[in-house]
């Protein structure tokens, strides 16, 4: 079923618990106090992130990368997964997934290297490393305000250790994996072609300028509002046929605002009460890891969003929120509807041509991870219990 259609289905549902006294309009208006200043930075990074592609911000940021690499395939493979790093942290697992995904599978190519070891680190960095900030993953916007009172560096101090680990235990397992793939040297490939310098250069300049704003303490929203609106203008400018409805993430927007609707309805019939029996009290380091796994298993299950907002209100302390978190951004390596990211990763992998099967995919998450978790767990405890 596609998003969308599922988002109508549940806002529908929320209609009727609504009309029905189920859902209280008090509780409906706090949710939606609550996600839209979530829901708009979600539509203004994404404009930032599709307007920074097509001018080719990421097709000369890889081919930077790849003359920085000098022929050798090790050396690419470790830059491209920095490079999906920082555009996960800074501009969510999404434009990963979707948008530096085609990038990535075209550097391979144009090397000609095996594709697959670059688009399995892609999707898996785009979940393992959107731990580190708030703007990382949706997740991240709605638990901030509860884990550090919306401060960014609050929301850091206490999950970087475990958003480190995740990373550097995903690039290992990937490593082993694809070690004899990625051996040896290659033949340099071409520098891309731009086709407007001047729409590239100030594109680039918007995206430079908003990283260090998206983590000044500013609500996110303001400046990736700002950079979508001078992008737009940018391409009004130079290219506004590119410019369309289709910018905005509608079917994003829908079937989110309908889990959010859902959730509340849920909470107003009592119905999430036992799930706070079911991950268990305290802050010791077995209890984070029943909570880190509970969220990972529901998300793989169903959906990282969905299970981090059902098990929410049972994770009720900034160290127990951020275990959760870990589960449903680091755990969703299994199963292909596990997060929206890996959807539309494998959309962009099977439109570029790239085979892998999704039995493949899941025995290397069924193997992957519970350990990239448990080591994340691990680090999250060392440092706060």
């Amino acid at each position: 079923m596609k998003t969308w259609m599922l988002g109508l289905g549940l806002l529908a549902a929320g209609a009727v618990a609504l009309l029905t006294g189920v859902l209280p309009a008090s509780d409906l208006l706090a949710v939606a106090d609550r996600v839209w200043s979530i829901l708009l930075f979600v539509v203004a990074i994404t404009v930032v992130a599709e307007l920074a592609a097509t001018a080719g911000v990421f097709d000369i940021a890889a081919a930077a990368l790849s003359r920085l690499a000098r022929g050798r395939t090790l050396l690419l493979w470790m830059l491209v997964v920095a490079l999906a790093v920082g555009v996960t942290v800074f501009l969510s697992l999404d434009t990963t997934a979707v948008l530096l995904t085609p990038v990535v599978l075209a550097v391979a190519r144009s090397h000609r290297l095996d594709p697959l070891p670059f688009a399995l680190a892609t999707v898996w960095i785009a979940n393992t490393a959107s731990l580190l900030l708030p703007i990382s993953n949706l997740t991240n916007l709605l638990a901030v305000e509860r884990i550090s009172g919306g401060d960014i560096l609050g929301f850091v101090a206490l999950m970087w250790p475990a958003a480190l680990t995740s990373i550097l235990v995903s690039v290992a397992l990937l490593f082993v994996v694809f070690r004899r793939r990625l051996r040896g040297r290659h033949e340099p490939a071409a520098p891309p072609v731009v086709t407007d310098r001047v729409q590239l250069r100030i594109a680039a300049g918007i995206v430079i300028v908003l990283l260090p704003l998206l983590v000044s303490g500013i609500p996110p929203w303001i400046p990736a509002c700002l950079a979508a609106l001078a992008l737009v203008a940018l391409f009004a400018w130079r290219s506004p046929r590119r410019l369309g409805p289709s910018l905005v993430p509608w079917s994003l927007l829908v079937f989110v605002s309908g889990l959010f609707v859902a959730v509340a309805a849920l909470e107003a019939l009592g119905a999430l009460q036992p799930l706070e029996a079911l991950i268990g009290p305290g802050d010791s380091a077995a209890s984070l890891a029943g909570i880190a796994g509970t969220g990972a298993v529901a998300a793989n299950l169903a959906n990282n969003l969905p299970a981090y907002l059902l098990l929410e209100s049972a994770a009720d302390d900034p160290v127990r929120l951020g275990a959760l978190l870990i589960g449903v951004n680091a755990g969703p390596l299994i199963t292909p509807w596990a997060s929206l990211a890996t959807l539309l990763w494998h959309a962009r992998v099977v439109a570029a041509g790239v085979s892998l099967s999704w039995a493949r995919y899941a025995l290397l998450g069924l193997a992957g991870a519970p350990l990239v978790v448990g080591a994340a767990v691990l680090a999250l405890a060392a440092t706060t219990v």
